[in-house]
């Protein structure tokens, strides 16, 4: 067999393994859209394990306020992976956007906090109507609560928790959409008398400012809460599917680590998230903190992700139900628990 001929086999013999060739090395470059909460963390201790450029990623991280926001991104192609809630990504994918959820992160990740203001009525035996109730009898105002836009996680979390969970009359709160920043700069500034916040916000807020009291977690405001997952574009995963399968093996490792171990986690974390200026014994606070469950199993969170569907429906936030066929591409953890 001359080199010509060796050549053509090795390339034909290529073509048929899993992924286009797992003897491939070469670097593929991945824009990563993520928004700044702990249950991102998996895919940041994938990065500084340095299991993504195993995988053969090359990655640039873009934060984003929300879910909602990065779904423009996206529509328009300049982001391959998506890092955030997973209600925007049904309606995504009605709208023609090819994007394939491959992993959860983080569940639970959603709870209501108070601020002093507001905390003082949530006293022992106080249901949270009458607390919310009695906070506008006293100041002839609602109760401001922040959450990100309509169509998020957190938004339809809240107003679950409000309506469903903890009978609210609609008069006594209000609901304040803006940024995951600004949500935490708010509840801080007393700006607002109550949010829902992840951590680190949780974490970061109650050890500013111990007044700020967590009053309903994650199993509270929505049962079986689905949170962070990671999507990924069809156009990437067609063309790069061994990249897609080391990033999810990277993950699960990565949840190993940082449930086990958070103390090695919390460095990698903390560089993504808290940018060198949160101190890192926060961080590591964050990471063992009851708002913060990761996991990475993607099959755990379809059925809860359609109860919340059903409740963007009822809420009118979402149209109708949308079918989940082909959101969910679960071989990617199947094979990364067997390896």
């Amino acid at each position: 067999m001359d080199r010509r001929q060796f050549l053509l086999v090795g390339s034909s013999l290529a073509a048929t393994l899993p992924f286009g060739g797992a003897f491939a090395q070469e670097t593929v470059p991945a824009r990563i859209g993520y928004i700044p909460i702990i249950g991102t963390a998996p895919i940041f201790v994938a990065n500084g394990e340095g299991w993504l450029k195993q995988a053969g990623i090359t990655p640039t991280f873009t934060v984003f306020e929300s879910g909602p926001n990065m779904i423009q991104a996206l529509a328009s192609g300049t982001i391959d992976f998506y890092v955030a809630g997973v209600a925007p990504l049904a309606v995504a994918r009605s709208r023609g956007v090819d994007i394939r959820v491959v992993a959860s992160t983080a569940t639970g990740e959603n709870v209501f906090v108070a601020a002093p203001a507001l905390a003082k009525f949530f006293t022992t035996g106080t249901s949270a109507a009458a607390a919310f109730k009695a906070h506008k009898a006293t100041t002839g105002k609602p109760a401001r609560l922040a959450t990100q836009p309509a169509g998020s996680v957190p938004n339809t979390v809240l107003q679950y928790w409000l309506w469903e969970v903890a009978k609210a009359d609609k008069g006594d709160v209000e609901i304040v959409p803006m940024g995951i920043d600004a949500t935490q700069q708010a509840v801080l500034a007393g700006a607002v008398e109550g949010a829902i916040v992840r951590e680190p916000a949780l974490t970061i807020v109650q050890t500013r400012n111990p007044g700020i009291k967590l009053i309903a977690g994650g199993e509270d405001v929505f049962p079986g809460q689905p949170g962070t997952v990671v999507a990924v574009s069809g156009a990437f995963a067609a063309k790069n599917g061994a990249a897609v399968q080391g990033l999810v093996s990277g993950l699960v490792k990565a949840a190993d680590i940082l449930i086990k171990t958070p103390a090695k986690a919390a460095p990698h974390v903390g560089a993504a998230l808290g940018k060198g200026i949160v101190d890192p014994a926060l961080i590591e606070k964050a990471l063992v903190s009851p708002a913060t469950r990761f996991e990475i199993d993607p099959r755990k969170i379809i059925e809860p992700a359609r109860a919340m569907q059903a409740y963007q429906v009822k809420l009118g936030s979402l149209e109708k139900e949308l079918p989940f066929d082909g959101l969910f591409e679960t071989q990617y953890y199947e094979r990364a628990i067997k390896g």
